[in-house]
């Protein structure tokens, strides 16, 4: 993986690489590596993530055909009145 370094800004090839990283998945390959996980549980977790990816999928194909609506933005709560 490479990251090309311009104009000596080393700060937004950081920002890059990171997301480079973020995008491949090695931060979640790291979190998962630092302790054994049985067979069994692995094959759970992956079962898991793949219901998850589905339902997510089927979710948004049933928001885009209209038969779900779109979600709802998250209500800011008010901010109390000053006097």
């Amino acid at each position: 993986m490479q990251v090309v370094v311009r104009d000596n800004n080393v700060d937004q090839a950081l920002r890059a690489l990171k997301k480079k990283l973020q995008r491949e998945g090695v931060f979640r390959e790291m979190k998962l590596r630092n302790y054994y996980e049985k067979p069994s549980e692995k094959k759970a977790r992956q079962k898991a993530e793949a219901v998850r990816r589905a339902r997510k999928l089927a979710r948004k194909r049933a928001q885009r055909e209209g038969g779900l609506p779109a979600p709802a933005a998250p209500a800011r709560a008010a901010a109390p009145a000053r006097n």
